[in-house]
Protein backbone atom coordinates (compact mmCIF):
# COMPACT_ATOMS: atom_id res chain seq x y z
CA UNK A 1 0.00 0.00 0.00
CA UNK A 2 1.20 3.49 -0.83
CA UNK A 3 0.27 6.46 1.31
CA UNK A 4 0.95 10.12 0.74
CA UNK A 5 1.16 13.05 3.11
CA UNK A 6 -0.05 16.17 1.34
CA UNK A 7 1.06 19.68 2.26
CA UNK A 8 -0.76 22.48 0.45
CA UNK A 9 1.52 25.50 0.48
CA UNK A 10 -0.36 27.51 -2.15
CA UNK A 11 -4.12 28.05 -2.00
CA UNK A 12 -4.79 27.90 -5.77
CA UNK A 13 -4.14 24.15 -5.65
CA UNK A 14 -7.39 23.68 -3.72
CA UNK A 15 -9.34 25.39 -6.51
CA UNK A 16 -8.15 22.70 -8.90
CA UNK A 17 -8.04 19.67 -6.61
CA UNK A 18 -10.87 19.91 -4.10
CA UNK A 19 -9.83 16.86 -2.09
CA UNK A 20 -6.16 16.00 -2.67
CA UNK A 21 -6.33 13.02 -0.28
CA UNK A 22 -9.13 11.35 -2.29
CA UNK A 23 -7.47 12.22 -5.57
CA UNK A 24 -4.22 10.51 -4.63
CA UNK A 25 -5.89 7.57 -2.94
CA UNK A 26 -7.44 6.43 -6.25
CA UNK A 27 -4.23 6.91 -8.21
CA UNK A 28 -1.96 5.21 -5.69
CA UNK A 29 -4.09 2.04 -5.64
CA UNK A 30 -3.52 1.70 -9.37
CA UNK A 31 0.23 2.24 -9.03
CA UNK A 32 0.42 -0.50 -6.39
CA UNK A 33 -0.94 -2.96 -8.96
CA UNK A 34 1.30 -1.71 -11.81
CA UNK A 35 4.79 -1.29 -10.33
CA UNK A 36 6.38 -4.36 -8.68
CA UNK A 37 8.42 -2.24 -6.24
CA UNK A 38 5.23 -1.27 -4.40
CA UNK A 39 3.77 -4.76 -4.01
CA UNK A 40 3.61 -6.11 -0.46
CA UNK A 41 5.15 -2.96 1.04
CA UNK A 42 3.82 -0.02 3.00
CA UNK A 43 5.31 3.01 1.33
CA UNK A 44 4.87 6.60 2.49
CA UNK A 45 5.99 9.83 0.83
CA UNK A 46 5.12 13.52 1.05
CA UNK A 47 4.00 15.95 -1.65
CA UNK A 48 4.26 19.71 -1.25
CA UNK A 49 1.83 21.52 -3.55
CA UNK A 50 3.42 24.94 -3.85
CA UNK A 51 4.09 27.90 -6.14
CA UNK A 52 6.92 29.09 -8.38
CA UNK A 53 8.45 31.33 -5.72
CA UNK A 54 8.91 28.43 -3.29
CA UNK A 55 10.11 26.11 -6.07
CA UNK A 56 12.74 28.67 -7.07
CA UNK A 57 13.94 28.83 -3.45
CA UNK A 58 14.12 25.03 -3.18
CA UNK A 59 15.83 24.66 -6.56
CA UNK A 60 18.42 27.27 -5.55
CA UNK A 61 19.01 25.77 -2.12
CA UNK A 62 19.28 22.10 -3.14
CA UNK A 63 20.41 22.20 -6.78
CA UNK A 64 22.14 25.60 -6.99
CA UNK A 65 19.82 26.63 -9.85
CA UNK A 66 18.29 30.07 -9.67
CA UNK A 67 15.10 29.35 -11.56
CA UNK A 68 11.81 27.69 -10.82
CA UNK A 69 11.03 24.16 -11.98
CA UNK A 70 7.99 21.93 -12.28
CA UNK A 71 8.94 19.19 -9.84
CA UNK A 72 11.68 18.42 -7.34
CA UNK A 73 12.25 15.04 -5.73
CA UNK A 74 14.10 14.47 -2.49
CA UNK A 75 14.70 10.72 -2.12
CA UNK A 76 15.23 9.38 1.36
CA UNK A 77 17.42 6.53 0.08
CA UNK A 78 20.31 6.47 -2.36
CA UNK A 79 19.30 5.20 -5.80
CA UNK A 80 21.53 2.12 -5.62
CA UNK A 81 20.23 1.13 -2.16
CA UNK A 82 16.46 1.45 -2.41
CA UNK A 83 15.81 -1.75 -4.36
CA UNK A 84 17.95 -3.73 -1.89
CA UNK A 85 15.94 -2.71 1.15
CA UNK A 86 13.75 -5.53 2.42
CA UNK A 87 11.77 -3.54 4.97
CA UNK A 88 8.00 -3.62 4.54
CA UNK A 89 7.44 -0.11 5.95
CA UNK A 90 9.37 2.66 4.24
CA UNK A 91 9.36 6.44 4.03
CA UNK A 92 10.80 7.10 0.57
CA UNK A 93 11.05 10.89 0.41
CA UNK A 94 9.45 14.17 -0.61
CA UNK A 95 8.21 15.75 -3.82
CA UNK A 96 7.51 19.46 -4.44
CA UNK A 97 5.30 20.56 -7.35
CA UNK A 98 4.82 24.02 -8.89
CA UNK A 99 1.26 25.16 -9.50
CA UNK A 100 2.01 27.84 -12.10
CA UNK A 101 4.01 25.57 -14.39
CA UNK A 102 1.35 22.83 -14.29
CA UNK A 103 -1.38 25.39 -14.91
CA UNK A 104 0.43 26.93 -17.92
CA UNK A 105 1.15 23.53 -19.45
CA UNK A 106 -2.49 22.56 -19.03
CA UNK A 107 -3.47 25.18 -21.62
CA UNK A 108 -2.56 22.52 -24.22
CA UNK A 109 -4.12 19.59 -22.37
CA UNK A 110 -5.88 19.08 -19.04
CA UNK A 111 -4.64 20.25 -15.66
CA UNK A 112 -5.00 16.75 -14.21
CA UNK A 113 -3.08 14.99 -16.97
CA UNK A 114 -0.19 17.46 -16.59
CA UNK A 115 -0.32 17.15 -12.81
CA UNK A 116 -0.31 13.34 -12.98
CA UNK A 117 2.72 13.32 -15.29
CA UNK A 118 4.69 15.56 -12.95
CA UNK A 119 3.97 13.97 -9.57
CA UNK A 120 4.37 10.48 -11.03
CA UNK A 121 7.73 11.49 -12.50
CA UNK A 122 8.76 12.71 -9.04
CA UNK A 123 7.57 9.48 -7.41
CA UNK A 124 9.63 7.36 -9.80
CA UNK A 125 12.70 9.41 -8.87
CA UNK A 126 12.00 8.58 -5.21
CA UNK A 127 12.23 4.86 -5.96
CA UNK A 128 15.48 5.11 -7.88
CA UNK A 129 14.61 5.84 -11.51
CA UNK A 130 16.44 8.57 -13.40
CA UNK A 131 16.94 9.79 -16.96
CA UNK A 132 20.62 10.68 -17.07
CA UNK A 133 21.50 8.01 -19.64
CA UNK A 134 19.34 7.33 -22.70
CA UNK A 135 18.59 3.74 -21.66
CA UNK A 136 17.44 4.96 -18.23
CA UNK A 137 15.29 7.66 -19.85
CA UNK A 138 13.53 5.10 -22.05
CA UNK A 139 12.94 2.74 -19.13
CA UNK A 140 11.53 5.52 -16.93
CA UNK A 141 9.38 6.83 -19.79
CA UNK A 142 7.97 3.34 -20.44
CA UNK A 143 6.99 2.91 -16.78
CA UNK A 144 5.46 6.42 -16.63
CA UNK A 145 3.34 5.70 -19.72
CA UNK A 146 2.21 2.33 -18.35
CA UNK A 147 1.09 3.92 -15.07
CA UNK A 148 -0.57 6.91 -16.75
CA UNK A 149 -2.50 4.50 -18.98
CA UNK A 150 -3.76 2.70 -15.84
CA UNK A 151 -5.19 6.02 -14.58
CA UNK A 152 -7.63 6.24 -17.50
Amino acid sequence: MIKVNIEVGYKLWIRKIKSPKKYFSKKLKKISRTVPFFKRKNIVFTILLTNSKKMKELNNKFRDKKETTDVLSFPFFAKKNIKLIKEKNMYIGDIAICYEIINIRSNNSSFFSEFDKVWLHGLLHLIGYDHIKNKDYFLMDKIEKKILKSFI
